[in-house]
């Protein structure tokens, strides 16, 4: 094809999509932030959208010397700079923190007009960077909250195939790629792995591997048994559901049978796994659909529970039939609910559980949870790290931001959280993917008095 002919059909395809933008245009979100958050979010009448809502955060990075803004009595600095999207973290027993640099998997197209704007989209928002398949180790030796010492512990030398979750479990490090879990020898100190990974098992990765990152989570008590989170390979279904096997599910792993069961079906797109540490519960944060309009359907917290089924792709929060997909009124009866809702397209990724955090009163008891932030919504949702207050081992009362100020005046995204995990010091570590930095949100008063212990 001429390079007339290809400039040709792009005008053509603009046109086609700017005359059905005029004609269908998605609507603005009209409920307010307390509306669709929390246990009874009030939910919308959906408004099918024939077109995504394109309200794409532009990303534009950090200016020099500016930086996230954190809550009242907390303070922040860079714990790392200079990273290739940093997304995901593991807290070793040493101090040592790792984090995997990484993208999607080269894959194809989810087709047409809308797969075409969806990736012009993802390149505005910095969520297009080919994939570093990379882990790196960041050491703070002197205890000043900033990391003076890297390494690149395991590259895709090692196997490494868009690396997400990772786990220690008994001298192993277990690394989740978007197909497969691994398996290395290590033991904390070391700065470097060499050879490649001893698979365990293979992940769902079907084409066009739509929501690529595998998320772990390690049983506290059984050594036996490791959680990933696998999310669907569609919005709702529209690539067959032959496509969507062992998808939209936590998995729940036997490392030595090396086999794997769905533990909790029905969510379209989980990703951060955590064991709530008063009940023992697993807890996960889940991105629900698109294209029902600006306040449908809120990400969730919830429990993860055995046999339970979340409704995805043909019913939402429990008993909204989906009219897109064919359901029967019956399956509500096996429809579980889900416990707390985080906002519409917020894309809720990163979760972790505060026992270990020293940031004061209001943290003592609840999950942190940082929100990427929303690229089909107006006005703009996520975008900031929120804690979410339990009680009794449920999420109760209204969501705390800890950390704000991702986008600026103009709407542009400087950077964009993932990942959230509780240092040594009890300090918040949390991933920004278009900054390429971590974070770290501290407590001034808890540090003068760890000190003073000694």
């Amino acid at each position: 094809m001429t390079r007339r002919r290809i400039l040709l059909t792009l005008f053509c395809i603009a046109v086609l999509a700017g005359v059905a933008w005029f004609f269908v245009r998605p609507h603005s979100a009209e409920l307010s932030v307390e509306a669709v958050t929390g246990p009874n979010p009030e939910l919308a009448s959906p408004t099918e959208e024939v077109l995504p809502m394109m309200n794409v955060a532009r990303a534009v990075g950090w200016p020099e010397g500016a930086m996230p803004a954190p809550a009242q009595g907390l303070e922040v600095n860079a714990f790392a700079r200079g990273l290739a999207h940093p997304r995901w973290m593991l807290l070793l027993p040493n101090g040592d923190v790792l984090v995997a640099e990484t993208g999607a998997p080269p894959g194809e197209s989810s087709g047409g007009i809308r797969g075409w704007i969806e990736e012009r989209l993802m390149k505005r928002a910095g969520a297009a960077t080919p994939s570093a398949n990379r882990i790196r180790l960041l050491r703070d030796s002197d205890s000043d909250g900033i990391a003076d010492q890297q390494s690149i512990l395991l590259d895709a030398s090692n196997g490494l195939n868009s690396p997400f979750g990772m786990a220690l479990i008994d001298g192993h490090l277990y690394v989740a790629n978007t197909d497969a879990i691994l398996r290395f020898t290590f033991r904390p100190g070391q700065t470097r792995i060499e050879g490649r990974g001893e698979k365990i098992i293979d992940l769902p990765a079907q084409a066009p591997n739509g929501h690529w990152t595998r998320a772990l989570a390690a049983h506290p008590d059984d050594p036996n048994l490791l959680y990933v989170s696998v999310g669907s390979n569609s919005n709702v279904g529209e690539n067959g559901m032959e496509s969507e096997e062992n998808r939209a599910a936590v998995l729940e792993v036997n490392l030595a049978d090396r086999d794997f069961r769905i533990y909790t079906a029905g969510m379209r797109n989980p990703v951060g796994l955590d064991f709530e540490p008063d009940s023992g519960r697993l807890y996960a944060v889940v991105n629900e659909r698109d294209m029902l309009g600006g306040d449908l359907v809120p990400d969730y917290l919830t429990e993860a529970t055995f046999g339970g089924h979340y409704g995805w792709p043909s019913i939402y929060w429990g008993d909204r039939l989906d009219d897109r997909v064919p359901a029967t009124p019956r399956m509500i009866e096996y429809t579980a609910i889900p416990e707390y809702a985080l906002g519409p397209h917020v894309a809720a990724l990163g979760l972790e559980f505060s026992e270990r955090a020293r940031l004061g009163g209001a943290f003592v008891s609840g999950a942190f949870v940082g929100l990427h932030g929303s690229w089909n919504r107006r006005p703009h949702s996520g975008y900031k790290v929120v804690f979410v207050p339990f009680a009794d081992g449920h999420p109760r009362g209204g969501m705390i931001d800890i950390l704000t100020g991702f986008l600026n005046e103009d709407g542009e995204a400087m950077g964009r959280p993932v990942g959230v995990i509780t240092d040594r010091t009890g300090a918040l570590l949390v991933a920004d993917d278009v900054g390429n930095r971590i974070w770290r949100v501290s407590n001034p008063r808890a540090r003068r008095r760890a000190r003073a212990e000694g």
